[in-house]
Parts: C-alpha cells; structure tokens; sequence
C-alpha cells in the first residue's frame, strides 16, 4: 500500500534540500528512504514509444500501474518489466480506480487518444509526459496547456531532442545573429514509412488480445482491418497526424526553439491529392509568420514523402534525408538530423557568435522527474512550450485538408486569438473534433471542489 502523505512530504523534502541524485538515467531515492516514498507512475501504452517511457519511468520512482488495450503487450510488460503493477485495458478504469495512489503518468498511445488520457490525469492533479505530437488536433493542444497551468502539474513532451545540447547550442547561435535576421526556414523529412494515400483496408476479424474498442477511444467507429494497430495508424486522419504530426514536433524544434515559431497567419499546401480519410502520399506546406519583436516575418517550409528542398540551397553540402536550414540574410545554419541533435554547419557567409551561452539539460526524461520533485518545469512542458509548437505543425494539417486535389491547395488565413479560420468556413470539426461517448475533452462533469481536492495530494510544480 502506498503511504501518501510521507510519499508527499518526501517529495516535497527531496526538491527544498536537494536529496536524491541521478544514476544510469534514472532518479534513485536516498538509500535510507523506505521504497513507498518513491514517486508512483503509471503507463498508458506499452508497446512502441511506450516501451521506453515506461521503462524512463520505472528508472526513476515505482510503476504501480500498467495500462494497454493489446493484451500480449500487457501480459509480457507486466510479466518481464513490472511485476508488482496492476494491469488495466482501460486507462479511464485505472485512473479511476487509482488516481490516488499515482503521482505522474506517461501517455505513449497513437495520436487520437494523447488528449483524452492526459487531460482526464491531469484534472485529477497528475502530473503527465506525454509523447509527440501532443494531440490529434488546434483546439486539444490549445486545451491541454491550459488544464496543465490551471492545475500547476509538471508536464512535457517527448521530443528528445529538446534536451540535446546541439539543438540548443544551434537555437542559441541563431539567437546571437549567427546568420542575421531570417527570412526563410526548410524542413524536410524522410516521412512517411508507412502506407499512406490508399482507400481503408478491408474489415476482418479483430484479434482476441486485442480491445478495439478501446483503441478507438475517442475517435468515430470503423472495423477492425490490418493497417491500423500497432503501427500504421499514423496515415489516417482519425488517428494519426501524417508525417508532418510525426516528425515537426522534432526536426523544426530548433528552429522553433529559436524563433519562436508560434501561432502562423496563414498555411497552404501542395500534396497529390487524398480522400480526407488517408494522408497525402506527400506534401510541401508553407507557414507564414508575422513579425514578432526583433525577428521579422518568415516563411517555414515543411516537405515530405520524398519531396526536398533545393539542393543548391546547402552550398555543397550533401543532403540529409531529414533536415532543417535556417536562411538570413547574413547566411545559413544547416541541421541534417531528425532531432537537430547532431553537428550543424554555418554556411554562405554565417559567423559563429564569440559568446554563446545555453543551458545544459540533465537528460530529457530527468527534466521531467526534476519538475515532479518540484524544480523548474521542463523545457517541453505543455503550458510555455510544446503545445504550441504542436499547434503550430498541425496547423499544417488544415492546409493539407483542403488541399485534396493534387497541386496547391487554398491559402489558409489562421486567426490566433480565436482559433479559428477566417477565410474558409467548414474546417471547425478538423480544429476541434467531436468525442465518442464515453471520453471527455472540455471538462462540463468535473467539479471545481473534486478537482481543487484531488490537487493538493501530490506536490506542485512551479511554471515559468
């Protein structure tokens, strides 16, 4: 049994006096701690992404529940790895039945499911890692940076590289005038590696270990077939978020990170056409950014499914499968790497600053673990940065529905503070979608005095 209030006092003591330290990746209570003053996960899937953020988790405090809707996932997660968690299909059911006794969880489910499981945790106080993109769409983005500043949780995303020195160091030369004011960011990757612009696999028969219902969760009804679970969902519009969904929230989060790339004015697609069930076998979108503080407007330039950039525009340089260049006007910065994390090169004239100052990250995970404890949020938490710069990629993904005819489609008009399209009516169930009954987005049957008691039994985390 898990003993709160000294699991509590604990945590709250380890952050004021510094106790515990990290070893092999993982935090470690202090040895004379009793095991039941550890922090207390729970993971909600297991199998891909799920299988290292679940074993992150165990590293760094006592996994007492497990959660996934294939049941050979659960079985072997629970027979090999955490033998002492309690096992759930469901995660409504485990969070109901022991949200009390779970100090943080982390959400590595596709892409449709991320809101519903990380907004019904964090309502109920628990702090939540949930992995890339943050959500299915605008409006959940939108909704989980407001529910994690309202209930003062630790969150962050899984985007590893926003803890790689690289990516810093690179955000921080662009920052110093490495390559002067930017006119133009190209992103491209080697996306998708699944099957994607094809008609719906035909319907068959459900395999017994797996809960489809459950892995529909919040989305609209449709048959089991091949191609969905575990891993090409990411090609359908009711589950995943295309290429762009998969691998923006990576390889333009330096130049995110350093141009603060939020809220577009406009996005507008050229793909090969689609039938708004499937995604495009590729894309170019282009986002338009007004000028904000020193930095003036610009354009990003996303590409997939084999479409690049002008070779020309390397200087030489050989061309990456993934990448992100950076063009200002007194050069450009060039990151051949999914994640930025590797060497980059200044080119066409760009200086490397004399003084580039960036901080160093404990480890991306660790971030997390050391927010929990009540330190300083991680760079990814959901409030300041990542559910931004997910609303910013799948902002690209209103350009890509209406661009359903092969060429380029209609310029997307973006009003921010509204969240809504001004120049194109229609597009407000791709904004905000409709949940299936059974899963909750907007909060209407939560009660402020459960959530406000529910809140004060695990230890707050500051945010910037």
């Amino acid at each position: 049994m898990f003993h709160r209030t000294n699991r509590r006092r604990f945590l709250q003591t380890t952050a004021a006096t510094g106790v515990g330290f990290w070893v092999a990746g993982g935090l470690r209570a202090e040895p004379s701690k009793s095991p039941n003053e550890r922090i207390a996960f729970a993971s909600i899937g297991l199998g891909g992404k799920g299988l290292s953020d679940s074993g992150d988790a165990a590293k760094a405090g006592d996994m007492v529940a497990i959660c996934d809707i294939d049941d050979n996932t659960l079985k072997n997660a629970g027979k090999h790895r955490f033998p002492k968690a309690k096992q759930y299909n469901d995660f409504r059911k485990m969070l109901d039945e022991m949200g009390k006794s779970i100090d943080a969880v982390t959400v590595s489910t596709p892409d449709h499911t991320h809101a519903a499981a990380a907004l019904m945790a964090m309502r109920m106080g628990i702090h939540c890692f949930c992995q890339k993109p943050l959500t299915h769409s605008i409006y959940e983005s939108r909704l989980m940076a407001k529910v994690a500043k309202e209930m003062n949780v630790a969150t962050q995303m899984g985007n590893q590289g926003t803890a790689m020195g690289h990516v810093r160091k690179a955000a921080a030369v662009l920052r110093a005038g490495a390559v002067g004011n930017v006119k133009e960011v190209h992103v491209w990757t080697n996306r998708p590696t699944w099957p994607q612009g094809s008609p719906r696999p035909k319907p068959k028969a459900c395999p017994p270990q797996v809960k489809w219902d459950l892995w529909l969760g919040p989305a609209p009804e449709r048959p089991y077939a091949n191609g969905y679970h575990p891993f090409a969902w990411r090609g359908w519009w009711d589950f995943g978020t295309g290429a762009l969904g998969d691998m923006a929230c990576h390889t333009a989060n330096m130049a995110y990170m350093a141009l603060d790339l939020r809220d577009p004015i406009a996005v507008q697609a050229e793909t090969d056409g689609h039938n708004h069930d499937s995604y495009p076998k590729s894309s170019k979108i282009t986002f338009e950014f007004a000028a904000l503080g020193n930095r003036p407007a610009l354009n990003m330039f996303w590409y997939d499914g084999g479409r690049l950039i002008n070779r020309d525009l390397l200087e030489g340089k050989p061309i990456s499968e993934s990448g992100c260049l950076v063009i200002g006007d007194k050069g450009k910065l060039y990151s051949p790497n999914d994640y930025g994390g590797g060497e980059f090169y200044l080119l066409d004239g760009a200086t490397m600053p004399a003084d580039v100052k960036y901080e160093e990250s404990p480890g991306h995970f660790e971030e997390w673990v050391q927010a929990i404890l009540g330190g300083k949020p991680a760079m990814s938490n959901f409030a300041d940065y990542s559910a931004a710069l997910s609303e910013t990629m799948l902002l690209g993904n209103l350009a890509v529905w209406v661009a359903d005819k092969p060429g380029v489609g209609p310029r997307v008009e973006w009003d921010a503070a509204n969240m809504r399209v001004t120049n194109i009516p229609g597009l407000e169930p791709i904004i905000k979608p409709a949940y299936r009954d059974g899963y909750t987005l907007d909060a209407a049957s939560c009660t402020g005095g459960e959530v406000r008691q529910r809140r004060h039994l695990r230890p707050k985390a500051k945010q910037r």
